[in-house]
């Protein structure tokens, strides 16, 4: 800090006869006095333990997090805000692991900003106790530095090889949404239409710059189905909450929510349900239609299946884990139920019925004139974006299930 001395605040003229040492020693004094030292924050130091005098064990952990207000899974270099920063701080500052490097660390899934799950599965090797009978308190020990909104369910011992990302059978998605004025019939005639094996890149995000150059995946069961009716608006069932429920090995960057916007054209009657047939119809459509993604809010990993694990439930942490979901349920329900009065009360002033429940889950501004699907400019193709990034030197041909 500079200390400015001006003709304002001081006689100059008396301080004409001191040194050049008197003056810079007023001047240190004026500072000391001044200027406020700041407060020194106490801090505990870092807990270090020596890792090669503990026995390891390689476990898979079960997770449910609230995705909403997370920029994603995956650790991310330009934020925190993710599932994952928060997972491997609770690792490492209960001395579970050293580090993610050497934790020997997969992820069944890598879902995005926004999306959340009820059944995340990670692998990795952990600090152990070397004894089945009384072995570490996983659960309680990483909940505890767990945000509330994100929490270990179960953990389970698997084989030092095991990885939650190329040993899962299956994994579940479920979509929900409001039903407004969506034709639902029509849209489980068009959704059975993704059953099967096929090429779906009209309904990914094409990942070519990451190596992602093969777009067939297999969808082995697909369905919508009413899920709650909502009591508050008992004669009127465009309130009413819908399920979309997708099972299959493996699925590509942002295909779930390709496909829900799609769906979405069909139940508003926007689409022929035949359309799903046409975008995967690779010879007659190679090059996808300009459109815009779902809402990512509805979206869940539901469910991560796996052969041979044996999961292990710690009573008193899972009651805990009960008791936060049931007081975030709560909260989320006197909302909903408060605006279902307003909306009640609302809606007997309208001169008109105004259904607009499930419009706002295709994101992107609206055309006034709807243009088909089919109709509209298309992406540059697979090949033409392979010879793109190979001329560019950046085509990394990898593994590309998520």
């Amino acid at each position: 800090m500079s200390l400015e001395v001006d003709s304002d605040n001081y006689d100059l003229e008396n301080l004409n006869h001191l040194t050049k040492e008197e003056l810079i020693s007023i001047i240190l004094d004026l500072k000391k006095q001044n200027c406020k030292k700041p407060d020194r924050k106490i801090t505990k130091p870092k807990r270090t333990i020596d890792f090669t005098k503990y026995h390891k064990r390689h476990v898979v952990f079960k997770l449910l997090y609230l995705g909403w207000d997370y920029h994603g899974f995956a650790a991310q270099d330009v934020s925190e805000k993710t599932i994952e920063y928060e997972l491997f701080r609770a690792l490492t500052t209960c001395c579970l692991i050293e580090s993610r490097q050497t934790s020997n660390y997969h992820r069944c899934g890598r879902t995005d900003k926004g999306v959340s799950s009820f059944s995340q599965v990670i692998s990795l090797t952990v600090r152990s106790n070397g004894d089945d009978s009384e072995e570490l308190p996983y659960c309680k020990m990483l909940n505890r530095l767990l945000p509330k909104d994100i929490r270990v369910v179960a953990w389970g011992p698997v084989q030092d090889n095991f990885s939650a990302r190329f040993d899962c059978g299956s994994r579940t998605y479920k979509y929900w949404f409001p039903r407004g004025d969506l034709d639902v019939d029509l849209m489980n005639q068009a959704i059975q239409q993704v059953v099967g094996t096929h090429d779906f890149r009209n309904l990914c995000k094409m990942d070519v710059a990451n190596g992602v150059v093969q777009f067939y995946r297999r969808i082995t069961s697909a369905d919508i189905k009413i899920c709650s009716e909502n009591n508050q608006f008992s004669t009127n069932r465009d309130y009413d909450m819908c399920e979309l429920t997708i099972v299959g090995k493996a699925f590509l960057w942002h295909q779930i929510r390709c496909i829900v916007s799609v769906l979405l054209l069909v139940g508003s009657r926007k689409e022929n349900p035949d359309v799903f047939k046409d975008l995967l119809n690779i010879e007659n459509c190679p090059r996808k239609p300009q459109y815009c993604l779902a809402s990512d809010l509805p979206l869940n990993l539901f469910d991560c299946q796996f052969e041979n694990v044996n999961w292990v439930i710690e009573n008193e942490s899972i009651s805990e884990v009960i008791s936060s979901l049931q007081c975030s349920w709560a909260t989320h329900m006197i909302k909903a139920t408060m605006l279902g009065e307003m909306l009640k009360n609302t809606e007997t002033l309208a001169g008109n019925k105004v259904n607009n429940q499930s419009i706002w889950l295709i994101q992107g501004v609206k055309s006034k004139i709807y243009q088909p699907l089919l109709k509209r400019p298309a992406s540059a193709s697979l090949e033409n974006r392979i010879q793109y990034y190979t001329k560019k030197g950046k085509l990394k041909l990898e593994c590309s299930e998520k």
